[in-house]
């Protein structure tokens, strides 16, 4: 039966095709000659008749034939231009994931500023490296497998990373991706213990990730899709680069077009990691890393709109709840540097536009602020330049 559908749907195009390229006729209308007896026809007052020894040739004037057959051809067209998919340029938000399912190379420049829990739940990097030196003072929080960068406590840590991703979607509702980040790190101050000496500035290959998106709904005015993504411990964590564990993200992720100019997009997912380090006490049941549910929404609106340049604020807001495991921070019940971390909420304000420049390529410059006291960075500001194919 859909073979039948191709061939009929082949068929019929190059039928009207080839009625449509009768030249022997004028272009303005189509005319039909006929030869019949000259008897027949001197009764008729409606033909040009041209008499002719024994027979008469006629042109009878009639609309094109190819007329409303073109009209119709349009009009089913309509509903394929309706379900094809928005272009990925379609999403204007810089913090949030994207949405819309297509292909593109992503370059993407973060500078982090305040970070002073930067082990919170090995969230952004593993278990600070001075627990390896309680061994003596505090047994119960000697750790010798603590991978984090040490023996000093960071209390403000300044960081910049650079993400490199490409995603590539064979189908409208199908893509996969990775991306690979590196990461430069600049401790500022740590805390006034002699045995702990500061360490310096670190650099070089972070976590990299991979992950795939299955869109439920796609068509020019939403998208809902599903993103799935695992972190892979390749960053060196005694430098702060990385984890020292894998981690998987599962996010729901939504895309919606208001009106011509107006667009909304969300984001709902959870952070788990998989082989922790050991909590405080090491003899406990519960680990150092902890798990984290994550949210998102940002509006954005076309302010301006050339022939080829779009200029579209955005304002998201994003915030993450940590579900559990621990942090080294000042007040904590261990050395005044540990506790746990289950419960706190982090809730960040981004500021920014998106430029994009013809259907391929675009911009985004953006600021973000914590609005908590707990927060990742106090202040962050992002860049990024997208390619979309």
């Amino acid at each position: 039966m859909k073979r039948f559908v191709v061939v009929l749907s082949l068929l019929v195009p190059a039928v009207l095709f080839a009625q449509d390229r009768d030249t022997s006729l004028p272009n303005e209308q189509q005319v039909a000659a006929v030869s019949v007896p000259v008897d027949s026809l001197l009764a008729r007052n409606d033909l040009d008749v041209t008499v002719e020894p024994g027979r008469a040739e006629f042109a009878l004037a009639q609309e094109p034939a190819s007329a409303p057959k073109k009209a119709k051809t349009s009009q089913a067209t309509k509903p394929s231009d309706e379900t094809k998919r928005p272009k990925t340029e379609g999403s204007m938000v810089g913090y949030i994931d994207n949405a819309i399912v297509g292909s593109h190379l992503r370059i993407r420049f973060d500078a982090g500023f305040n970070n002073s829990t930067p082990d919170l739940a090995e969230f952004f990097y593993a278990k600070c490296g001075c627990y390896k030196g309680l061994a003596t003072a505090i047994p119960q929080a000697f750790d010798p497998n603590a991978a984090g960068p040490g023996p000093g406590v960071p209390k403000s840590l300044n960081f910049q990373q650079l993400y490199l991703n490409a995603e590539f979607s064979p189908h409208r509702r199908f893509s996969a991706f990775v991306e690979i980040p590196f990461r430069w790190i600049q401790p500022n101050s740590f805390l006034p213990i002699p045995p702990f000496p500061a360490f310096s500035s670190q650099s070089g290959l972070s976590d990299i990730r991979a992950g795939f998106k299955v869109a439920a709904l796609a068509d020019s005015q939403r998208y809902l899709t599903f993103q799935f993504k695992m972190y892979f411990p390749s960053g060196d964590p005694s430098k702060g680069l990385g984890t020292n564990h894998f981690s998987v993200e599962p996010t729901l992720l939504y895309y919606q077009k208001i009106t011509d100019r107006a667009s909304f997009e969300a984001e709902m997912g959870g952070w788990h990691p998989i082989g922790r380090s050991s909590g405080v006490p090491v003899s406990g049941s519960e680990k150092f890393a902890g798990d984290v549910f994550f949210y998102g929404f940002g509006p954005s609106y076309v302010l301006y709109r050339g022939e080829s340049v779009r200029i579209a604020p955005v304002v998201e807001l994003v915030g993450w709840h940590v579900l559990g495991g621990f942090q080294t921070q000042p007040g904590g019940p261990v050395f005044g540097a540990a506790r746990e971390t289950g419960g706190i909420n982090i809730v960040n304000i981004k500021l920014g536009a998106r430029t994009s420049f013809g259907n391929r390529n675009s911009v985004y410059a953006g600021y973000g602020h914590a609005l908590t006291q707990s927060e990742w960075y106090t202040d962050i500001f992002r860049l990024e330049y997208r390619f979309s194919f």
